[in-house]
Order: C-alpha cells, then sequence, then structure tokens
C-alpha cells in the first residue's frame, strides 16, 4: 500500500512545536512494508485542510493525520474528512463515558465542548486513547483507509503501538520483523563507507540508518513468513554488523545510553563519582534518572570556576595556572584528587570549552578533555565538538557515557 502523513497544526506549521509524529510514523510505516511518499503539514484551517486530503485520497491508499481531534473550535479533522466521504458524524457513548470517568478521576471540569471528542464517523473504528480525552479513529471507504490519530506524541504513539500497528499489519498481509541497533561513537556517513556493500547489494533483509540525537538508530528488516524464519535470514546480518560495528552499538530501539551504561554500574556492582566542568552536571543528571543508580553513584560535583576545581576538589592552583582549566593535565588531576575524596572504582572527569567565548589561539571552542580513572590508572581522551554551547556539551556528555560504558564491558 502507499501511504501518506498529514499533520494538522499551525503550531506545527509555524515552527513552534517539533513534528515528532512525521519522523516516528514513518519509520514504523517503513517496517510495515507501507510505501511512504508524502508528508505534509497543514494548518488549522478546513479550506486547505480539505484540499490536502482530496489530494491524499488521489494518489494514496491509506492516509494517517495527527491532530486536530482535540474540544476546540480550530480542531475539525475528522468533521472535514467526514464531510469529504459524506458521513454523517454519531455519539459514541463509550468514548463519553471515558471522557466524563477521566475528567471525573483527575479532578477537573468537563466542558460542553469535551462531549465533540467523542463523536465519530457512523461505521467507524473508535480506537479508544489511554493518555488522553480524544479518541482515534479508522475508516474504511472506497479501498481507501484514513486512520485519524491525536496530535500530543505520548498520545500518538500509544495509540499507534497498541492499536494502528496491529490493524496495518492484518491489512497487508506481509510480515516484516526488524531488529534494531543503537551506534555511537562515529557519525552517520562513517557508518556508512563501513556497511557499504551490505547496503549496495540489500534485498532481503534490508539495512536503513536513521541519525539522531549524536547516536544513530540502525535497523535491520526481514520480510519472512513468521519469525523463526526472519531470524535465520536476520542472524547472519547481525553478526557481520557485530564485527564491524560491534563496538559502537550499545543497545536496542527503546535503550538510551544513560540507561544501559547505568544498569551495567549497577549489574556490576562498581562504584562511580564524577568531576563535570564544561558539561555542568549533565552527565550526572543523566545517569541519576535511572532506578536503583543510587547504589553505585557516590557523587557528582561541578566544579565550573577554578577556585571550584582548587578548593571543592582539590586541584593545584600551580597546575591551573601552568596548563589552563582545559588541559590533560587538569583533567587527571581532577580525577586523582576526586578518587582522594571519594574512593570509588570509576572516577570520571570532564573540562572543556563549551563556547561561543573562552577560546585562544591553541584552545579552540569546542575543546574537552574526559579523564577516567579505574585501578589507579588515569587515561585522558583530546575531543573537539562541534555546534552550539548546548551540542558542545552534549556531545561531550554522550562521550563520556560511551567511554564508561566501554571501560565498563573491557573494550577500553
Amino acid at each position: 500500500m502507499n501511504g501518506e502523513i498529514i499533520c494538522i497544526g499551525t503550531e506545527i506549521l509555524l515552527g513552534d512545536t517539533l513534528n515528532s509524529n512525521s519522523q516516528y510514523l514513518s519509520q514504523e510505516l517503513s517496517s510495515l512494508g507501507i510505501n511512504l511518499f508524502y508528508h505534509t503539514v497543514v494548518g488549522d484551517n478546513p479550506g486547505r485542510l480539505k484540499k490536502v486530503i482530496e489530494l491524499a485520497i488521489k494518489r494514496s491508499d491509506i492516509i494517517i493525520t495527527t491532530g486536530g481531534l482535540g474540544p476546540t473550535q480550530d480542531d475539525l479533522t475528522k468533521e472535514t474528512i467526514a464531510d469529504i466521504l459524506d458521513i454523517p458524524l454519531e455519539l459514541h457513548k463509550p468514548s463519553l463515558n471515558y471522557i466524563e470517568s477521566y475528567f471525573k478521576n483527575t479532578g477537573r471540569k468537563m466542558t460542553t465542548n469535551n462531549i465533540k471528542q467523542a463523536y465519530a464517523p457512523v461505521g467507524s473504528i473508535v480506537v479508544p486513547n489511554d493518555n488522553g480525552t480524544a479518541p482515534g479513529i479508522i475508516i474504511e471507504n472506497n479501498n481507501k483507509i484514513f486512520i485519524l490519530l491525536p496530535g500530543p506524541p505520548h498520545e500518538m504513539t500509544n495509540m499507534f503501538k497498541k492499536s494502528i500497528f496491529p490493524y496495518i499489519l492484518k491489512k497487508e498481509k506481509i510480515n516484516f520483523y526488524s531488529r534494531y541497533y543503537k551506534v555511537v561513537g562515529i557519525g552517520e556517513s562513517q557508518l556508512e563507507d563501513m556497511l557499504i556493500d551490505i547496503i549496495k547489494d540489500q534485498t532481503n533483509p534490508t539495512i536503513a540508518t536513521y541519525a539522531g540525537h549524536n547516536e544513530i538508530l540502525l535497523r535491520l528488516t526481514a520480510n519472512s513468513k513468521d519469525q523463526d524464519t526472519a531470524d535465520k535470514v536476520l542472524q547472519p546480518y547481525e553478526d557481520l554488523l557485530m564485527d564491524r560495528i560491534g563496538k559502537n552499538i550499545y543497545g536496542g530501539k527503546e535503550d538510551t545510553l544513560e540507561k544501559v551504561t547505568g544498569n551495567l554500574l549497577i549489574e556490576k556492582n562498581i562504584t562511580l563519582s564524577i568531576a563535570e566542568s564544561c558539561t555542568g552536571g549533565m552527565i550526572a543528571s543523566r545517569l541519576t534518572s535511572i532506578p536503583g543508580i543510587s547504589k553505585v553513584f557516590h557523587s557528582g560535583i561541578v566544579c565550573y570556576s577554578n577556585s571550584a576545581k582548587e578548593n571543592l576538589i582539590g586541584v593545584s592552583s600551580d597546575i591551573l595556572t601552568s596548563k589552563g582549566a582545559v588541559s590533560p593535565e587538569v583533567a587527571e588531576e581532577l580525577c586523582r584528587k576526586l578518587y582522594q575524596k571519594t574512593k570509588t572504582d570509576i572516577v570520571m572527569s570532564v573540562t572543556g570549552i563549551a563556547g561561543p567565548g573562552g577560546a585562544t589561539k591553541d584552545k579552540p571552542v569546542g575543546l574537552v578533555y574526559i579523564g577516567i580513572l579505574y585501578k589507579d590508572k588515569v587515561e585522558v581522551r583530546k575531543y573537539i565538538f562541534s555546534g552550539s554551547r548546548v551540542k558542545v556539551q552534549e556531545r561531550a556528555s554522550q562521550q563520556a557515557l560511551n567511554i564508561l560504558r566501554k571501560k565498563l564491558i573491557g573494550i577500553i
């Protein structure tokens, strides 16, 4: 089937809201074998929305919309589609009951305009919304499928996973099985170069890469009659991936680097303390989001100024003066002095220039030193990250977590 995604909302059109729904739906539809040719964003205007829907009907078999299912006057997605298809709306009593109980349970007053959300086109499939008040809607009409989803991403993704994915899977009658890998420490172009022979010759399975936030999501997908057959197709390719980029694969689709690294600390019962300068506590924040991390995470100290490095950690003023705060010597000293205070199994340090100011001829913006102490040995690595101040901080924290992960599994 040929598919199309239409995201509805003036806030998306104006750039006030990031359109993450399109990205998520594109990945999921691709894994289902849907040929996705068009993305459209349209504002909350019924006239323009009608034109977009009418165009989609001419060129696509399955049309998925997000947004415009709320209770306000400008939420007109289902009304517009019902009008185009000449289908009347009717009150869906189970949806009304759910909306009423939702407001009662949350202690909020339900206004009359919320009843609007309980109406659905006659003969449609109403899809429950576990995370909000706007149910989804599926309409099958003249060999076309319309899937209307709520706009808030946490509502949309949950509904898609729970209800829409299985629905499309049955309709397609094609079984696609995917394995996902999170890759860190190499760029997308470098990754493609390392896998170019597989990418060029791909038929079944197929391989796809998606650039993410300082990491890459890699997907292997097989078209097979069942899971066992798919596993036989996928496993040799997974073995190839592990042989070539295994050191850079840290987990699967739902994993985060902090989750994997934090759980490694917990599983191995290895304690950690960290001194952060340019990252301002970002690494500690990411790690402490992991349940159970208190068993092994001793402390994170933000020693941003030279006086903090000297007075809180114990770095000598002579080193700070002679070498500068952003130097391998200070990175090492931060590790050694913090170890004297915490006695943790691993100590890390990060010091750098996040920018936009602070650079010198020999020390550009983006220069970062990351130190790690383990078994009385300190290793310091030098990086030069590009991007804004926040990007430098994010990339430094990502690299620090990856260094820690590799140390924990014995790669470095």
